[in-house]
């Protein structure tokens, strides 16, 4: 339990400090509905892509609210039971029908309280680092009752709107000059807001550590901390290549390849990277098959990773995967390999309903390779036609019945194709 002084400090000054942020960029996400809803709004992510900005946003709709957020030392012995004191505190302060929590994973049963005072009928936002962690909770008791945001670092459509560089007027050459420029830096350095705003290195760092220790090796008892850290730097370095638990295991001196598989999955559960499965009609061998690595952010990759010459086209590739994760909240993501490889294909429901090629250059010498395994993922799911994003290349061209769309990735990653 907390002590009440205590509670009554923390709630007092966090609640002066959250009225006082910045709201910064609007997010792209449905803010009339998210108001509108009966529902509990929650609003899950990695640390520091702008949850609590978000809730803030929505506060800013709304005068009488009440805001905790749990990340705090000073409420590291908060429990459930704790709750009802809170509820006091606020209720001293006069009517408010609004309840913002931030980081509530961090308060064991948290969800018997939100139910509670939802059903009483107060309006709830709550946020969360850890996906596993909150699927299992709001799965068990509020079956019905939420409404999910997965909520990323800045789109590049949103980085655009920070470099107050807009994209609704007819783009002139000029303008298309300054959303290059801008699009080399937000491939490079990715779409954390504070990092977007500062370019404080340590920031990325310091961020990479917290996550780390305090989402995965704290959170699930890790005790060897250094072979997973060397797992988690081998993973960043990584992205985009295919692996297999077993191999994993064999060149990084680890226990096993169930080892390997439950870190990677921590790591995944804390929003740091994501893994991506070969798509397969078979549910088993998609299981065993190989996957691919990506990370969650180019910025948070850079900071930790070895860095190669040819690293611009993996970073492009990585982009590309957590902007079609961003647009299919939903669906589910795979990458097509048989006799060619088509890096990602989207589906919905029982429907493969996308195929995207990622390659920074189409060449002499890839040319072939790159459209040949579109086209292969086009037939086998039936698709009218597929897209190719590349640096600078732009044209449709028609193979059969076929069509592949070659974007320069700019323009991809500003319009829906």
């Amino acid at each position: 339990m907390v002590n009440l002084s205590t509670l009554e400090l923390v709630v007092q000054e966090q609640h002066a400090r959250f009225r006082k942020q910045d709201l910064s960029v609007p997010r792209e996400v449905d803010y009339e509905a998210c108001l509108k809803t009966e529902l509990i709004v929650v609003i899950t992510g990695i640390r520091r892509s702008g949850k609590s900005t978000l809730l803030r946003q929505f506060a800013a709709k709304d005068k009488n609210f009440c805001y905790l957020n749990f990340d705090d030392e000073r409420l590291i012995s908060f429990d459930v039971s704790d709750f009802a004191m809170l509820m006091l505190l606020w209720q001293k302060q006069g009517n408010f029908k609004t309840i913002y929590l931030d980081e509530v994973q961090n308060v064991p049963q948290w969800e018997r309280f939100v139910r509670r005072v939802h059903d009483e009928g107060y309006k709830i936002f709550v946020t969360g680092s850890n996906s596993k962690l909150l699927s299992s909770e709001l799965g068990t008791h509020l079956t019905g009752r939420y409404r999910q945001i997965e909520l990323y670092p800045f789109s590049f459509r949103e980085y655009l709107q920070l470099c107050k560089v807009s994209t609704k007027s007819v783009i002139t050459t000029t303008k298309q000059a300054k959303i290059l420029h801008a699009f080399d830096s937000y491939l490079l350095h990715g779409g954390f807001p504070y990092y977007c705003k500062t370019k404080e290195r340590s920031f990325l760092t310091m961020l990479y550590d917290n996550v780390l220790y305090k989402d995965v090796l704290f959170r699930f008892a890790i005790r060897e901390k250094k072979a997973f850290r060397e797992l988690a730097n081998y993973a960043m370095t990584n992205v985009t290549k295919e692996f297999s638990y077993e191999n994993l295991a064999k060149n990084l001196q680890l226990k096993s390849s169930t080892t390997v598989k439950d870190y990677l999955s921590n790591m995944e559960e804390a929003y740091l990277l994501c893994m991506l499965s070969k798509y397969d009609f078979s549910l088993k061998k998609q299981h065993v098959s190989n996957k691919k690595l990506y990370a969650i952010d180019n910025g948070l990759r850079n900071i930790v990773a070895f860095s190669f010459s040819g690293d611009s086209g993996r970073l492009l590739e990585n982009a590309v995967f957590i902007e079609l994760k961003r647009r299919n909240s939903g669906s589910e993501l795979y990458f097509h390999k048989d006799k060619r490889e088509c890096d990602f294909i989207v589906r919905s429901g029982a429907s493969i309903v996308q195929a995207v090629q990622v390659c920074e250059q189409l060449t002499p010498e890839n040319r072939q390779r790159e459209v040949d395994g579109l086209l292969e993922a086009l037939e086998r799911y039936k698709l009218p036609r597929g897209t190719i994003v590349t640096k600078d290349t732009e044209l449709t061209e028609k193979y059969g019945k076929k069509y592949a769309d070659i974007v320069p990735a700019w323009k991809w990653f500003l319009n829906n194709f």
